[in-house]
C-alpha cells in the first residue's frame, strides 16, 4: 500500500490523505503497522516528515490532515481546538433512525471496568458533545447517514449514533454488534480548513467501495468511487 497514491490535497504546509479504513494513525501495542511507518513516503522533498493534525479510529477511512512544518501543526491544531474546521462524515448505521435529520447534543464522558475494558458514554457531566446528522439513503434495513460533527471527542460519532439514534455504526466492535474481526462503517468525506492568507484546504475523499458493497451510491456532494 502506497499512501503517496492516496493524496487528496498537497501544498507547502498542509497534506490531506485518504486513510485507508485498518490503519491506526498512533503505534499500536503490538508492533504492527502505522501511519508512522508511512511518513518517509509522504515527504515529497521535505526532510521532515509530516505530522497528524488530528486522529481518525483505525476502521475509519477518509480525510486526515497532515501539517508539513511545526509552525503549521501549531496553526491547524489551534483551528481544531477552536471547531473552525468543518467535518464531513459518512457511516452505515445497524438500522434505521426516525427522522430525516436533527441535531445530537450528548455530552460524552470515559468509563472502564476491567470486564470490558474503557469506552465513552453519554454523561450529563461529560464534555460537550455536538453532531448534526442526515439520513441520505435506506437498503436492506440499514441506513446511510452523513454525519456534521461540530466538536470532535473520541468515538463521538460511534456513540451518538448508539445513544442519540438508537443504532451503532454497522461494524462497530464496541458500541455495536460487531466482531473484532468486523471493521466500523465509517468514512471522513470532507474537511475544509480556513487560513487566514492562503485558500483554504479543502478535501474530499472518495466513496468507500466497502460502503458501495453493501448496496449503498455515492450520494449527491461525494466524491466517485475510485477508479
Amino acid at each position: 500500500m502506497l499512501l503517496s497514491d492516496h493524496v487528496l490535497f498537497l501544498d507547502g504546509e498542509a497534506l490531506v490523505i485518504d486513510k485507508p479504513e485498518g490503519l491506526p494513525v498512533d503505534p499500536p501495542r503490538d508492533g504492527s503497522l502505522s501511519l508512522e511507518n508511512h511518513l518517509d513516503s509522504l515527504r515529497f522533498g521535505f526532510r521532515r516528515w509530516p505530522l497528524p493534525v488530528h486522529r481518525l479510529d483505525r476502521d475509519t477511512s477518509g480525510c486526515l490532515l497532515l501539517a508539513r512544518n511545526p509552525k503549521a501543526h501549531g496553526r491547524f491544531t489551534r483551528a481544531f481546538e477552536a471547531r473552525a474546521v468543518e467535518k464531513r462524515y459518512l457511516a452505515i448505521l445497524d438500522g434505521v433512525p426516525a427522522g430525516d435529520s436533527g441535531t445530537i447534543d450528548l455530552p460524552l464522558a470515559k468509563t472502564s471496568s476491567a470486564e470490558t475494558g474503557w469506552r465513552m458514554i453519554g454523561d450529563p457531566k461529560g464534555k460537550p458533545s455536538v453532531s448534526h446528522w442526515e439520513k441520505l439513503a435506506v437498503a436492506d434495513g440499514r441506513a446511510l447517514l452523513r454525519f456534521r460533527p461540530e466538536t470532535g471527542r473520541t468515538h463521538q460519532l460511534r456513540v451518538h449514533a448508539l445513544e442519540g439514534l438508537g443504532f451503532a455504526i454497522l461494524g462497530d466492535p464496541v458500541y455495536g454488534r460487531g466482531r473484532k474481526s468486523d471493521r466500523t462503517l465509517l468514512h471522513a468525506e470532507r474537511l475544509v480548513v480556513d487560513r487566514d492568507v492562503k485558500p483554504p484546504i479543502v478535501a474530499e475523499a472518495p466513496f468507500p467501495d466497502r460502503f458501495a458493497a453493501l448496496g449503498f451510491a455515492a450520494p449527491e456532494g461525494a466524491a466517485p468511487t475510485r477508479g
